[in-house]
């Protein structure tokens, strides 16, 4: 393992060694089968008690009440951005979006194909470096559902409680690709729920949704059979052949967060591995952190920059010799991001730390 590097991307990301070590020992032949997941069956009974306790233990640890469909798909958050409003805005046509980021503002634009949308709060103007506060007043009472991207990987802004609308019953939906299993969350308070599972959850490739059942059956006749949640529920996710290495993946990274304690215990590990960086880059003379609220700042991606195009640069080839890869900010916006993932351990953090401390020690004018 000497030659692990650290990788800060933002997605695909990291995945923990001892997931990645176990599924390397089964690769070849899984537990005594003589085949692979990647060989096996969707319909065999290995790969059935594969994606049974992969959907036992996520229900488990995130506590999904009984009334919830838990769904594996395919086509990444970006078809979620179609599936979302051809399911749901069937009722008024009517959707209320709140924009803070580039992925809730292409999941808008998508939306806008199939009814009504409206951009009930934005955070563009400021470069997305905050996240907006909304009333219940600013919700139309007659949208079909409110939409809301909880962790937006590309500025590091995050939903704190505080900042989640209350939507008046109105179903609300929700984006967790890049903060699903970081944190407790209150699964009642969302009609719907998806993830894309190549930030914390597995290699890229299959999509968890997590639906209310009230919501099933609302899709037009005109919809495509694969794009109704309905089909997905009523086949236990295997209307078609499903991402099975993927899931087999994710379901050993539940049976890893389940044995060490849960999603409150992930999330404090999440908080102090932030909490040091973030701290850092606040008492520094030469890095500066856009997102001023602290509230607002993501426990999944830290941005920062220097101010200065040329010297993050340096410092992102400088830290790539250095055993610290993908510390590269969006192509759309430059500077920095550290993604510090479940799997990213503390010393991970540690080891950026210490050379963004070099990198200082040499490059800052005063």
């Amino acid at each position: 393992m000497t030659n692990r590097v650290y990788n800060f991307s933002a997605g695909p990301s990291m995945l923990p060694i001892e997931v990645i070590e176990d599924a390397a020992r089964n690769l070849l032949d899984y537990n005594g089968c003589g085949q692979s997941v990647m060989e096996m069956s969707h319909r065999s009974e290995e790969f059935e008690k594969i994606i049974q306790d992969a959907e036992a233990n996520l229900r488990e640890i995130m506590n999904i009440p009984k009334n919830y469909k838990v769904l594996f798909l395919q086509g990444g958050g970006t078809l979620q951005f179609a599936m979302v409003p051809l399911n749901l805005m069937t009722k008024s046509g009517k959707a209320d979006y709140i924009v803070t980021g580039t992925w809730a503002k292409k999941a808008a634009a998508e939306a806008k194909k199939f009814g009504d949308v409206k951009i009930v709060a934005s955070s563009e103007e400021s470069k997305f470096s905050y996240i907006p506060r909304i009333q219940k007043g600013d919700i139309r009472p007659d949208a079909d559902y409110v939409y809301i991207t909880t962790n937006n990987t590309i500025y590091g802004t995050h939903y704190c409680e505080e900042a989640i609308p209350d939507t008046g019953g109105i179903p609300l939906v929700a984006d967790m690709s890049s903060c699903i299993l970081s944190e407790p969350v209150d699964v009642s308070r969302y009609g719907l729920i998806y993830a894309g599972a190549q930030k914390n959850v597995a290699p890229a490739g299959v999509t968890i949704v997590i639906i209310r059942e009230d919501l099933l059956g609302q899709a037009a006749e005109t919809v495509p059979t694969y794009l109704d949640y309905k089909i997905h529920a009523d086949n236990g996710s295997m209307y078609n052949t499903p991402p099975c290495f993927a899931i087999y993946i994710a379901g050993e990274v539940f049976k890893k967060i389940k044995k060490e304690g849960g999603i409150a215990a992930m999330n404090a590990k999440d908080v102090e591995k932030a909490k040091m960086l973030y701290d850092y880059i606040d008492a520094s003379k030469l890095y500066h952190c856009p997102v001023e609220n602290k509230d607002d700042r993501s426990l999944m991606n830290v941005v920062f920059v220097t101010g200065e195009a040329e010297l993050d640069k340096k410092f992102v080839a400088e830290a790539k010799e250095a055993g610290l890869i993908n510390l590269g900010g969006h192509r759309s916006i430059g500077g920095m991001r550290a993604s510090i993932y479940n799997a990213m351990p503390v010393e991970g953090v540690e080891k950026l730390i210490e050379f963004m401390k070099a990198f200082e020690a040499q490059n800052f004018k005063g």
